[in-house]
């Protein structure tokens, strides 16, 4: 016989949202990522009977074999997608340290495109009687293109459901202190292994983060003023002084003026101008992808040295540093409190006034 689905008992979810990885590195697997990616209009504002025409016509035949060689350039043997393989593993080590806490949490990934997808996920937390959900977003900086169009897609899926959980977001964390405590431990465990750079002799260290149009921008998306943030708390926090840190921003994507400085011509500029060092990190990915590593760890290094440059270092991103675990903890704590956290609390409280009350009545 069912079980009354009223009479379960309350559980509460942490859902963590991703943007997605082609399943396989090749032209076929790519496009039919790159065709759900570039068709959200959160990602790309042009009409659609204009970019539809633009996309299925021009970018998808020459991009999808292009992005295919790119992404089998950074596949892990056995392991696939770094970005999916970390983003899970993220999201196991949430779970094992709610639990080694004694917290009753289900944690679990979804991604905006691609899979496993945002509706086959929230529908198996229906399943395991997930009645309070905390979106978690990996987007530390928000932005409508990435945060905003995750967020879409779980209010879509639950705009079907005829009995909705409670929903709580996190919007951001650009300048959480955890978060930047996870990042300043990944480039001092970098250095401490690698060397330091000598930032007298003009080495310089760069935080990269994603671009966007400089449109998005001028109507409002906070997303450029949250990563300048984030940088310049990072770069306190490892002791730098302004000029022996640059925040530039790489992916740009056709001709349209993005949020500078770009990455890749900073690079080479300061390789031109004598720079013989420089270490690049990309604060705004919790997790290694083609960005990071293809773009980032070969593009860029490449540019680096074919213009005079002589130690290019790529710093990766946190993926399972236990600090970032840390992190993501503290956070979904901040956010779940009056829901599990605030409940076991509130026992422990009143197991505390009951003995306080015992030891009274002993004492009379």
């Amino acid at each position: 016989m069912n079980q009354n689905p009223h009479l379960r008992a309350t559980k509460t979810a942490v859902l963590l949202l991703n943007l997605g990885t082609p399943s396989a590195p090749t032209s076929k697997a790519v496009r039919a990522y790159l065709k759900e990616f570039l068709s959200d209009p959160r990602v790309v504002e042009i009409p659609r009977f204009i970019w539809r025409f633009i996309l299925n016509v021009i970018i998808l035949p020459i991009r999808s074999n292009t992005s295919a060689k790119k992404y089998a350039s950074i596949w892990m043997p056995q392991l696939g997608s770094p970005l999916m393989h970390y983003s899970r593993l993220q999201a196991k080590e949430l779970a094992d340290k709610f639990a080694n806490e004694g917290h009753i949490v289900l944690v679990d990934l979804a991604m905006r495109y691609g899979k496993p997808s945002t509706q086959e996920v929230l529908e198996s937390l229906k399943e395991q009687g997930m009645e309070r959900l905390l979106l978690l977003p990996l987007y530390p900086q928000y932005s409508a293109t990435t945060t905003a169009s995750s967020f879409d897609e779980v209010f879509r899926v639950l705009g079907t459901w005829r009995n909705q959980p409670e929903l709580r977001l996190v919007k951001h964390y650009h300048d959480n202190p955890a978060y930047i405590a996870a990042l300043r431990d990944q480039v001092l465990s970098a250095w401490d292994r690698d060397g330091n750079p000598d930032f007298a002799r003009g080495d310089r260290f760069v935080m990269s983060f994603h671009g966007l149009p400089k449109r998005n921008l001028m109507q409002g998306d906070p997303y450029h003023c949250e990563c300048l943030k984030t940088g310049r708390l990072l770069g306190e926090a490892l002791g730098l002084e302004p000029g022996q840190y640059i925040v530039t921003f790489q992916s740009r994507f056709g001709k349209a003026e993005w949020l500078k400085p770009y990455t890749a011509p900073t690079i080479e500029k300061l390789a031109k101008e004598g720079c013989s060092r420089v270490d690049v990190f990309c604060p705004g990915f919790p997790a290694d992808c083609l960005e990071t590593l293809e773009e980032i760890g070969m593009e860029a290094k490449e540019i680096f040295l074919d213009h005079g440059g002589k130690d290019y270092r790529y710093i990766p991103c946190l993926n399972s540093n236990p600090k970032w675990i840390d992190a993501l903890r503290d956070i979904a704590y901040q956010h779940l409190l009056g829901w599990t956290l605030g409940v076991e609390s509130a026992d422990v409280l009143t197991q505390r006034a009951k003995r306080a009350d015992l030891a009274d009545k002993a004492k009379t």
